[in-house]
């Protein structure tokens, strides 16, 4: 049986970790956010956030949108492969209602689930 808790382990906790994300990454985005992912040796993903003031001003927005993330990689952590993930937040995201968000993630979500293509 699957464990759905979003522990420490599963969380990019310091500057370096967010760093070799954003040095060597592929993005999947929309206009409302991006996903930044990179491979791990962990055997498991990890969830990074990145969501500045500058973005969405207010911190109830902030701390709303970061609840939503974390909940949608919680109950997709089962589905993902072994990747550090750092979610970048956009200005309009603070317009998106939460089903709106939470079916876009499931979206991207489902697009860095599956096998990258060959060119």
């Amino acid at each position: 049986m699957n464990k759905f808790a979003f522990c420490r382990e599963l969380r990019l906790l310091t500057p370096k970790h967010f760093n070799s994300v954003f040095q060597q990454s592929h993005r999947v985005g929309s206009p409302h956010l991006t996903i930044l992912a990179r491979n791990n040796v962990l055997g498991y993903p990890r969830l990074g956030q990145a969501v500045p003031k500058k973005q969405i001003k207010f911190a109830v927005d902030r701390n709303r949108f970061k609840r939503l993330i974390r909940e949608s990689f919680r109950l997709h952590q089962h589905l993902l492969p072994a990747k550090d993930f750092v979610v970048l937040a956009k200005k309009s995201a603070n317009k998106l209602s939460n089903e709106e968000l939470y079916l876009l993630l499931d979206k991207l979500w489902l697009h860095l689930s599956q096998s990258p293509r060959k060119k």
